[in-house]
């Protein structure tokens, strides 16, 4: 091997797949990054266009099972991704789900559902790639809250709780990991161009825009971008922070 030729490095970016997640894995692909996008096995449909949507990558983007509710998947899944591409040096958690209804409404299911992915997930798939990291001295790690996070939502007491749970973890992972040449920050999207967003009624997505100070949605190469920024080699001086993306929907000192 040349000496001079570097390897790129190995981003993880679970969630993949989705609307989000594609696009922060084409971001870190046209950075240079070896991206393996994480996703559940089951989504056909989705995965054969997220491989056309990227096919103009060149392999730069590989698609890699599992799910991040699940503890030793996601030993198992890390452990394949270093066998097949190295070690992992930055981790993006995107995943997500949601099960909106009131307090009231909630069953202990829709709670629990929500925060083996949207929470646990975080732990899940960090707890596997921070040892390693730590001993390279270098990792990139950038978990995806939300707007409803810092602001709480109608109808999603679990939604806000776990976003606002995901950048409480950061903060002390990140100062767990300072010395050790990793970096740990929060990204908090506000509202977006997904198809979550587009299924709203009308007239409610159009209170949500008139309540942007930007006058827009945002689109997901504007989380991307942020997320790519983070995990940049020379971001090694910004860590534990929340970086929020969201039109100006909400701003805090």
């Amino acid at each position: 091997m040349n000496p001079s030729v570097r390897t790129p490095r190995v981003a993880i970016v679970t969630g993949g797949i989705g609307g989000l997640g594609t696009e922060i894995c084409r971001q870190l692909a046209q950075a240079g990054r070896q991206v393996i996008a994480v996703d559940l096995p089951g989504r056909a449909e989705r995965l054969d266009a997220f491989r056309h949507e990227l096919a103009d990558l060149n392999g730069a983007v590989v698609f890699e099972p599992g799910d991040v509710s699940q503890f030793d998947s996601c030993g198992e899944l890390i452990g394949r991704v270093e066998a097949r591409h190295g070690s992992v040096d930055i981790l993006v958690n995107a995943a997500g789900i949601t099960r909106d209804t009131s307090l009231r409404k909630m069953t202990p299911l829709q709670w629990h559902e929500l925060m083996r992915v949207n929470l646990d997930g975080v732990f899940n798939t960090c707890r596997h790639v921070v040892e390693n990291m730590s001993t390279r001295g270098f990792g990139r790690i950038v978990n995806l809250s939300s707007v409803n996070g810092q602001t709480g939502q109608f109808g999603q007491t679990n939604y806000s709780a776990a976003k606002a749970g995901v950048h409480g973890f950061g903060m002390a992972l990140a100062r767990e990991t300072a010395r050790k040449g990793i970096t740990v920050n929060t990204v908090s999207p506000g509202y977006c161009d997904t198809a979550l967003v587009a299924a709203v009624a009308p007239d409610i997505r159009d209170q949500i825009i008139s309540d942007i100070p930007v006058g827009r949605l945002g689109s997901p190469a504007d989380i991307a971008r942020a997320v790519s920024f983070l995990t940049a080699d020379d971001a090694g001086y910004i860590t534990g922070a929340n970086l929020p993306v969201n039109g100006g929907y909400f701003m805090s000192f």
